[in-house]
C-alpha cells in the first residue's frame, strides 16, 4: 500500500469539513426533533451522533443535506422506539380532515405536562408522524419518506395519533409530586421548554424574609420570567416533603436552608414560595421520590 493510499483522496478532507459544518448548523434542530420523539435529551444527542456516523460512512451524493439528516434521524428514532415495549398499531378509522392550526395550539396547551405520557401510548409510527407534523410542521411527503410509506398513510397516522392525544385518559395526568419533581429536573437540566410547559401562565414566585436574606428574590411574576430564573439552576436542591406535600429544598453541607414550596393546580405549577423560616425548615423531611410522608415535628427537648 502506498503512502498516498493511506490518506483521503484529494478534495475529500474539505468535503468532510463542509459536511461537519453543515451538521453543526443542523444539530439544534435535529436534537430538538429527536428529543420530542424519544422524550429524552440524552438519547437525542446519541441519535444525532449516530446520524453523523451514517453521514461520514456514505459515499452517495446528497442533494439536500437537511432533508437527508431529518430522514436518517427520524429512522434512528423509530428504530429506538420499536425496541421499547411494542405498542400495536390500532386500526382506528379517523376522519382525515386537515387540522386547524389554532386547534393544534389549543391541543398542545391542554395536554400540557401529560403529553409525554400520552405519547408513550402511541405506536412508533404514530408518534413520529404526530411529532413531525404537529410539533415541527413537516409536510406529509417528508414524513412519508422518513417512515417509508405514502403521504396518505402518514396523514392517517398523524390523525390517529391526534385523536388519541386529544382524549388523554385520567391515569395520564401527572400526580402533584410528579409535577414538582419534573419541574426541578427541568431546572437542573436547563430545559427551558419543559419549564414553561410545567408552569401556569400566571405563575409567581414569592419569598419570606428569611429566604430573601439568603439571596432569594422577593417576587417574580409570569411564566417566562419564572422559567428563566430556574433555567439551569437548583443544582443543590433535593426532593423533600413538607406537611405531606412534595417540595424541594436547597441544602448546604447536608442541612436544608431554603424550601422551594411548589403549589400545583391541574398539573401545573402556579406558585413557588421560597421559605426559610426556622419553624418551616424544621418540618422538612428528605424523600427519595413519590408521595411524601408528613414529617415528624422537630423535637424541642435538649
Amino acid at each position: 500500500m502506498t503512502e498516498h493510499a493511506l490518506h483521503d483522496a484529494p478534495g475529500e478532507e474539505p468535503h468532510r469539513a463542509l459536511r461537519a459544518e453543515q451538521l453543526e448548523q443542523e444539530r439544534p434542530r435535529l436534537v430538538a426533533l429527536a428529543s420530542k420523539m424519544l422524550g429524552d435529551p440524552t438519547e437525542a444527542q446519541d441519535i444525532v451522533q449516530q446520524a453523523w456516523f451514517r453521514l461520514e460512512g456514505t459515499d452517495q451524493e446528497i442533494e439536500n443535506l437537511p432533508a437527508w439528516l431529518t430522514t436518517v434521524t427520524t429512522r434512528l428514532c423509530l428504530d429506538r422506539l420499536r425496541r421499547r415495549t411494542p405498542v400495536p398499531e390500532a386500526e382506528v378509522d379517523v376522519p382525515e380532515t386537515a387540522p386547524d392550526p389554532a386547534e393544534d395550539v389549543a391541543l398542545a396547551d391542554t395536554v400540557g405536562v401529560a403529553l409525554r405520557r400520552v405519547l408513550d401510548r402511541l405506536s412508533p409510527n404514530e408518534r413520529v408522524a404526530f411529532v413531525m407534523h404537529d410539533s415541527f410542521g413537516f409536510e406529509f411527503s417528508t414524513i412519508a419518506a422518513a417512515l417509508d410509506t405514502t403521504p396518505q398513510a402518514a396523514r392517517k397516522l398523524a390523525s390517529r395519533a391526534r385523536a388519541k392525544v386529544s382524549q388523554p385518559r385520567a391515569e395520564d395526568a401527572l400526580a402533584d409530586w410528579e409535577v414538582v419533581d419534573a419541574f426541578m429536573t427541568a431546572a437542573r437540566e436547563g430545559d427551558f421548554t419543559r419549564l414553561v410547559e410545567l408552569l401556569a401562565p400566571d405563575a409567581v414566585v414569592r419569598a419570606d424574609a428569611q429566604a430573601i436574606a439568603t439571596g432569594a428574590p422577593g417576587a417574580i411574576d409570569g411564566r417566562e420570567d419564572v422559567a428563566s430564573f430556574f433555567n439551569g439552576a437548583a443544582h443543590a436542591a433535593l426532593p423533600v416533603g413538607i406537611d405531606g406535600r412534595a417540595g424541594s429544598a436547597w441544602y448546604d453541607r447536608g442541612i436544608a436552608r431554603v424550601l422551594f414550596d411548589l403549589t400545583v393546580v391541574d398539573g401545573r405549577v402556579t406558585r413557588i414560595d421560597f421559605r426559610a423560616d426556622p419553624e418551616v425548615i424544621a418540618r422538612v423531611v428528605r424523600r427519595d421520590g413519590g408521595v411524601p410522608r408528613t414529617a415528624p415535628r422537630a423535637s424541642t427537648a435538649p
